[in-house]
């Protein structure tokens, strides 16, 4: 797979930001192996949430940055009242929707459970509770470039002085019927459009406030797309976040 440059490339933040934390995982089975964040195609259940795995890997992948919210030694500790969540996506939980869709057209009693979890911010909302969690919650979608809108806004949360920290979560689930149709035709029309993981995948970056001297963090790392960089491919639009996960909080190429 060719790796795709997003728009902008090289933008840098307005302040100096610093990574305490990040994770990756891509539970596709076999097609995993050598691929940074591979897993086992199993996820944790989560309680309330059925049919879709787009939940479960948020769920699972934010767990692994912040480490277990019984613990006092995860990355958010006291910090709940002054962290803020951002979700990024550009499908969104297309399982979760078509399957709704499509009870609805057979006439069958729509599950509420399927109501609840069709609101792309539930799993944060899960989260929050489990961890502490009172600051601001986000979900955008943007067709380009998701990840880089997502670090855009969590740098602007923390310029303006919401939250001292940003959990940025970066999620796509495999592609189903509509979504690979949506995708072929705006690539067919040479609509300007990110590239999708090769199956479910979700990046989860924690951004914090740094003092002066901090080095800085490219909106989108560059590194994706240089031959000697941290290339996650494999990621599509995720592969910015993925690339800023590991080259800033150290982990080798």
């Amino acid at each position: 797979m060719t790796a795709r440059t997003n728009t902008p490339a090289a933008a840098d933040f307005v302040r100096p930001r610093a990574v305490a934390g990040a994770a990756c995982l891509a539970p596709w089975g076999e097609r995993a192996e050598g691929v940074p964040g591979g897993a086992a195609e199993e996820l944790p259940k989560v309680v309330g949430f059925v049919l879709s795995r787009f939940s479960p890997i948020v769920n699972a992948a934010v767990v692994e940055c912040l480490g277990d919210p019984t613990s006092e030694d995860n990355l958010v500790g006291q910090a709940g009242p002054r962290t803020a969540m951002v979700l990024a996506t550009m499908y969104g939980d297309t399982v979760t929707g078509d399957t709704a869709t499509a009870r609805m057209v057979d006439g069958k009693v729509h599950s509420p459970l399927l109501f609840f979890q069709s609101v792309t911010t539930s799993i944060l909302g899960h989260l929050t509770k489990k961890y502490g969690i009172t600051g601001p919650l986000t979900s955008l979608s943007h067709l380009t470039d998701p990840g880089g809108q997502a670090l855009l806004l969590a740098d602007s949360l923390l310029e303006s002085d919401a939250a001292d920290q940003v959990v940025i979560v970066g999620v796509e689930t495999a592609a189903n019927e509509r979504a690979a149709s949506v995708q072929q035709r705006l690539t067919e029309n040479q609509e300007q459009v990110g590239a999708l993981p090769v199956s479910d995948a979700a990046a989860v970056v924690l951004l914090r406030k740094a003092g002066q001297g901090s080095e800085r963090l490219p909106l989108l790392a560059s590194a994706v797309t240089e031959p000697d960089g941290a290339a996650a491919p494999e990621y599509g639009w995720l592969s910015g976040l993925v690339a800023a996960g590991r080259v800033q909080a150290g982990v080798a190429a």
